[in-house]
């Protein structure tokens, strides 16, 4: 089954917001048997809107838009849909009752413009939004093609399609085919070399089998797909092609699922019973706030320390001013020396501290900016390594926080 996505509002075509609804759809969908056939995006325009939606209806059996259901002017969906499908804006008492419980909840007044959130097309089946105000939408032809409308908030969309809107889309159009997947995360090679590397691979794989790439900064995500009518078949085969894969990359398999970075970190520090703390200075806590973001990781990270000047590198962490006058904060014995600081000061079993030059200025002749230095501390010893990275300060730092991060598990596999 494929499915049409539009996604409405201005704000994502001038850049002020970035679109994850789609692909938090197209995941979800997937393991069905179910494909995104196209996503389209548009702004608050009711032509747009409008030219938009009959064109997805001709292409797909089902339509999903995501936004312009506020209760602002430039929200103008409810009012297009109306014309597409006729009826008219009617007052819905259960909506009403649904909004004013929502406002409840969170403690905020009532106003006109929310109020008007209980104002919905006559032609369409109302779905409760269990976490917003904006009620979705099930619109439904006398061919059997249905649009539904969900609102743009992701944590809003994302809850009610997965629990509500696509639970009864699979009751009504079914499933066709398993879809299951094996992932592998491949560090130490470039996506070229591992292309080039898996050519044979990709070629004997079998029939709606596929290897997909994804790289990141530092990391490359393997993704082998199967498809097929039988589950216990596409899975048997599933591991048996993964066994290959793995087998070609040895040692370069980083981990053999599809997690984050910094859930890999937070599992291993769990499955050892230790805990991890942070000194930060080029990275300015952004390794810190990557682990403290998964939840329950308050059992294992103890803390961070942001040393962003030398003082703090020297009156917190007890950097020695000698070595940083003559080495220069960015360097192997300072970041050494800042993990010592940290794990003295936060009395943990491993740290992470980074010390760099992200740019755009600062940079000199012997250190450029992208100079990076870490160092790692575990159970099994201390690592200080001196990297070179390439890129504007927002890529610099995420290559370093990745980078630290693969460091910290790689040790942690050793224990």
């Amino acid at each position: 089954m494929k499915i049409s996505i539009i996604v409405i509002g201005d704000e994502i075509l001038i850049g002020q917001v970035t679109d994850i609804n789609s692909g938090y759809i197209a995941n979800v969908v997937r393991p069905a048997g179910w494909s995104v056939d196209s996503v389209a995006t548009v702004g608050d325009d009711a032509t747009a809107i409008t030219t938009a939606i009959k064109a997805a209806l001709k292409r797909t059996d089902i339509v999903l838009t995501t936004g312009g259901l506020g209760p602002t002017k430039d929200d103008i969906t409810k009012e297009v849909l109306t014309k597409i499908f006729g009826g008219r804006l009617r007052l819905d008492p259960s909506v009403a009752e649904n909004v004013s419980r929502i406002c409840h909840k969170r403690r905020i007044k009532l106003n006109d413009l929310t109020a008007r959130q209980a104002m919905v097309p006559s032609s369409c089946r109302v779905i409760q939004n269990d976490v917003g105000t904006a009620p979705l939408m099930w619109f439904e032809r006398p061919d059997g093609k249905v649009l539904v409308a969900m609102p743009g908030v992701p944590f809003e969309m994302q809850s009610m399609f997965t629990n509500k809107v696509f639970p009864e889309l699979l009751k009504q159009f079914g499933s066709r085919d398993f879809i299951g997947h094996r992932v592998a995360l491949i560090n130490g090679l470039i996506e070229s070399e591992i292309a080039h590397r898996m050519n044979r691979f990709e070629s004997e794989l079998p029939e709606n089998f596929r290897l997909a790439y994804l790289p990141t900064p530092g990391l490359v995500r393997l993704r082998l797909d199967g498809e097929g009518p039988d589950r216990k078949v596409v899975e048997a085969e599933l591991d048996r092609q993964f066994e290959k894969l793995v087998a070609e990359f040895g040692p370069n398999v980083l981990w053999e699922s599809d997690m984050k970075l910094p859930e890999i970190a937070i599992e291993l520090l769990k499955k050892h019973n230790l805990t991890v703390s942070t000194a930060e200075s080029c990275t300015g806590g952004s390794i810190s706030g990557a682990l403290t973001s998964i939840p329950g990781s308050s059992a294992v990270v103890r803390g961070a320390v942001v040393a962003y000047s030398n003082d703090v590198k020297r009156d917190v962490l007890g950097v020695n001013e000698k070595c940083i006058e003559e080495y220069g904060a960015v360097s192997l014995p300072v970041v050494e020396q800042m993990a010592e600081g940290a794990k003295r000061l936060i009395h943990t079993d491993c740290v992470i501290a980074t010390s760099g030059i992200a740019g755009p200025g600062g940079g000199t002749a012997a250190k450029p900016v992208g100079t990076i230095c870490i160092s790692v501390i575990t159970p099994g010893g201390t690592s200080v390594n001196h990297y070179r990275f390439t890129g504007g300060r927002s890529q610099i730092i995420e290559r370093t926080v990745n980078t630290a991060l693969i460091k910290l598990i790689t040790e942690l596999k050793k224990l």
